[in-house]
């Protein structure tokens, strides 16, 4: 009994299958957009500049260790950890005493044969006007004369002694050699120092200051001639991409590439008023080199790279979007240079590529940030 339900069940549903197909058949299908909704922004014309780009360190203008030249206790330190120092201002004394003892010393030792010499040079004037008269032999006399010569040149090694002597009376007053920001004080008031043996403070020169940036054997082809003829304007910016407003120029190019890297050293100097560079820092390194007029831009998002080149896609006046080869140049910025297949004024597709095939309708809207005309130039 239970087998012809089941079949009855089977046949009934069967009977329905074609009913269903009917109405699936029936529905209406699904609507496509018209239109792919993209970004896009116009062909610009600026004044792009030739820029060279690189990662540098900032370095002092001059880096000055400072040591006792002569040994002592020390008496005192004149300045403060982190001061602003000038050329000859006293940083350090050291104990004077033996030193004071050392001159005064020397100079009685100069008095003396001093006294001596003189002395001297008047028993060889009697010896030559007794000889002549025979009363003493001619040996006599040039013994005398030797004896004045010997005491004159040992007046001039105690002239020299004294010297030596006021010299290290004077060294006992450590001054700075150069104008610059003092470092960490090592070494502290109570020390015994040694002459030449340790440093009591390192002076590092700020304002000027420099970067030191390598460039590429191709960069440094442009950058030679460049600098011959006049200034050539470097900007930085610091490692979070901040930009200094202070410029500074490029004064140093060396004489050699280095082998292992394949590039040249330069460095640019900066007046640093402001103390916004600091040695030691990254920053980021923005040289100039010219620029170039009437250049044709477009943004750097428009441009795709594909098997054949890069090419973009242009909006016509149909709202349709076509593929146009280009040939794109540098990037300045947010732009990228295209020299050749575009004409300043036409639409490219910024920003939904992607979702494009030739002849696509696109709703097309402006590109976040985008300027609604050709902008005056552009500048790094």
């Amino acid at each position: 009994m239970i087998t012809p339900l089941r079949t009855r069940a089977s046949r009934g549903a069967l009977l329905a299958l074609p009913l269903i197909l009917l109405a699936a058949c029936g529905k209406p299908p699904a609507d496509h957009p018209a239109t792919v909704p993209v970004r896009v922004a116009k062909v610009l014309r600026i004044t792009a500049p030739y820029i060279v780009l690189a990662n540098g360190v900032v370095e002092p203008l001059q880096t000055v260790t400072v040591e006792a030249q002569v040994g002592g206790i020390l008496d005192n330190v004149a300045f403060h950890e982190g001061d602003e120092v000038r050329a000859g201002q006293v940083l350090f004394q050291i104990d004077p005493r033996p030193f004071q003892a050392t001159l005064r010393q020397a100079q009685a030792a100069l008095a003396r044969d001093a006294a001596q010499a003189e002395n001297a040079q008047r028993d060889a004037d009697r010896y030559r006007a007794l000889v002549a008269k025979d009363y003493v032999t001619k040996s006599q006399a040039d013994q005398a004369t030797a004896s004045a010569v010997a005491l004159r040149a040992t007046l001039q090694a105690d002239s020299a002694a004294v010297e030596t002597a006021r010299l290290n009376l004077a060294y006992c007053t450590v001054r700075s050699p150069i104008d610059g920001r003092t470092g960490s004080l090592l070494v502290r008031r109570g020390n015994l120092v040694k002459a030449n043996a340790q440093a009591l403070v390192v002076i590092n020169q700020l304002h000027p200051i420099l970067v030191r940036f390598p460039v590429t054997q191709q960069q440094f082809l442009a950058l030679e001639p460049r600098m011959a003829a006049g200034p050539v304007p470097v900007r930085v910016a610091t490692a979070d991409s901040v930009s200094l407003a202070e410029s500074g120029t490029l004064s140093f190019i060396d004489n050699a590439v280095d082998s292992l890297t394949g590039t040249v050293m330069a460095k640019a100097r900066f007046a640093n008023a402001a103390r916004a560079l600091w040695p030691g820092e990254y920053v980021g390194v923005t040289v100039q080199l010219g620029t170039q007029a009437d250049a044709l831009a477009v943004p750097n998002s428009a441009v795709v790279s594909g098997q054949n080149g890069n090419y973009v896609f242009v909006v016509d006046s149909a709202q349709s979007a076509r593929v146009r080869p280009i040939v794109a140049g540098r990037a300045v910025g947010e732009l990228t240079v295209i020299d050749s297949g575009l004409v300043a004024g036409e639409t490219v597709v910024t920003d939904g590529q992607s979702r494009l095939v030739p002849g696509t309708k696109v709703d097309a809207r402006p590109a976040v940030g985008a300027p609604a005309a050709t902008p005056a130039k552009v500048t790094p």
